[in-house]
């Protein structure tokens, strides 16, 4: 019976050294041993053999790529405004123990890293430029924490700007700036416009001055040279003259009557000695 139960003893006691001495790694993950508090080595994916007792698996390390949230924070420009500002990065440790012994935590590590490095390549730009500047910044995010994290043993993938805002204060002032620049603007518009008509306006009136002025000069000439032909015909016979006058003043007489606001019809006193006249009678 006690052989038994040492044989039992025996063959559990095998068994656990057997599950104790391998191991076998998962795909996309690497482990980091300790010997007797030392690390000792890393496994690597697969089946592995370790010192069963002295050796135990300390840390579990995922090699796949790790997304890390960089939390939103406040930044203030060169010119002294005030943005919103985060990231995501993308990292990929390589080196396990490196990952584990040289940082306390390498997530919290990283973000803070990345926050300052952040604020300090933001503070050196202008507003303006940060807001469209994210492939710069990217540039000089990655080139900044970059050798810092690979004495880490971690190498970063990538660094993306997710966003990039002016404070709720710094929108308020910024619209109000574009509501004024957008007023002034159309106010010189206005101006601009008021001018062009004005000018447009007085460009007309001479013009049209101008052509009255014309105007004149040629009725006078034409009224010129239609006495200088009356005064050929007409020389010194005192007939002609008269008809002319009367034909005249016969025409003013029917307009005067054709009048709708005419009342009053008009006979010449002396009407009779004008027909003698026309008919060349005394």
């Amino acid at each position: 019976m006690d052989s038994l139960f040492v044989v039992a003893v025996l063959i559990v006691l095998v068994l656990v050294t057997i599950v104790k001495g391998v191991r076998t790694v998962p795909q996309g993950s690497k482990w980091v041993v300790q010997r007797f508090g030392k690390y000792h080595c890393t496994l690597n994916p697969g089946l592995n053999l370790i010192v069963p007792y002295f050796d135990v698996v300390a840390y579990k390390v995922t090699t796949k790529d790790i997304m890390l949230d960089i939390p939103s924070q406040e930044v203030i420009t060169k010119d002294n405004a005030v943005m919103i500002v985060n990231a995501v990065a993308y990292i990929n440790i390589v080196q396990p123990e490196k990952a584990v012994y040289g940082v306390e935590d390498f997530r919290l590590a990283i973000q803070n890293l990345v926050q300052t490095s952040l604020r300090s390549i933001t503070g050196e730009m202008d507003l303006d430029d940060a807001l469209s500047s994210r492939d710069q910044i990217k540039a000089k995010l990655k080139h900044a924490i970059s050798d810092d994290i690979s004495d880490w043993g971690i190498t970063l993938k990538t660094v993306e700007i997710q966003d990039i805002r002016p404070s709720a204060g710094m929108q308020a002032a910024m619209e109000e700036q574009a509501a004024a620049e957008r007023q002034r603007r159309a106010t010189v518009t206005r101006a601009e416009g008021s001018k062009t008509a004005a000018i447009l306006e007085a460009d007309g009136r001479l013009e049209a001055s101008r052509r009255d002025a014309e105007a004149q000069v040629v009725l006078a000439q034409a009224s010129q040279r239609s006495i200088e032909m009356v005064t050929t015909a007409v020389q010194d016979k005192e007939l002609p003259v008269m008809y002319l006058l009367g034909e005249r003043y016969i025409d003013a007489i029917k307009q005067l009557a054709a009048s709708s606001n005419s009342k009053l019809v008009l006979v010449p006193g002396d009407v009779q000695a004008s027909i003698r006249g026309i008919l060349g009678k005394n």
